[in-house]
């Protein structure tokens, strides 16, 4: 009695991610596959945006908006990377001023919240903390449709075609935006390179 589902189990961590979205419309449970394979990074990236503590309803939300938006996915997209990123997108967004904070608090401090959270070497990264304190000072300073474009790049490691359908908007409209937030971080930071600087601070 025990082997059908295992073999399901199994073959599910074979398929694509469109192919387990379908399969959820008639087997929700398979969901949880895309949830297993997402929600760690998603985590990580929610977390240097608005620190631990928004990070686990965020992901929770992102998860269950995706499983009630799930019939309307484009099921000839087989990563879907960059519909969970964007989903995330809009509800960070609706927490702006929880984000300018983290900025602010990472500006005067120096500490990066991934590190607190996952534990990651700080030795390793307190000879960063001076790059990470001006970069943070320049992405406050950016507005919310620059701020999203470079991040998702920067720290979501999202291609340029990947973060436009993470956004819902046109690949030249990404390099638009993404040239101009660099151009910006890189008055912010007195002409050095906008990114070798967000290089360090993801270190």
């Amino acid at each position: 009695m025990r082997t059908q589902p295992y073999v399901a189990a199994t073959a599910r961590e074979s398929m694509d991610d469109a192919a387990l979205i379908q399969q959820s419309l008639r087997e929700p449970e398979a969901f949880a596959q895309v949830y297993d394979r997402h929600a760690a990074h998603i985590h990580r990236y929610v977390t240097r945006r608005l620190g631990a503590d928004a990070a686990d309803d965020v992901v929770a939300d992102t998860f269950l908006d995706a499983f009630r938006q799930r019939r309307r996915y484009h099921f000839d997209r087989t990563d879907a990377r960059p519909w969970l990123y964007g989903i995330a997108a809009n509800i960070i967004g609706k927490r702006r001023r929880s984000e300018i904070r983290m900025l602010q608090a990472l500006a005067k401090t120096g500490s990066d919240p991934v590190a607190q959270s996952y534990g990651d070497g700080v030795d390793d990264r307190v000879a960063a903390s001076a790059a990470r304190q001006p970069i943070a000072r320049a992405l406050a300073a950016l507005s919310p449709k620059y701020r999203e474009v470079l991040l998702l790049i920067a720290w979501a490691d999202l291609s340029y075609e990947e973060t436009a359908e993470a956004l819902g908007i046109s690949v030249g409209t990404v390099r638009s935006r993404l040239h101009r937030a660099r151009k910006k971080v890189r008055e912010a930071l007195g002409g050095h390179n906008p990114t070798s600087s967000m290089e360090e601070l993801d270190r």
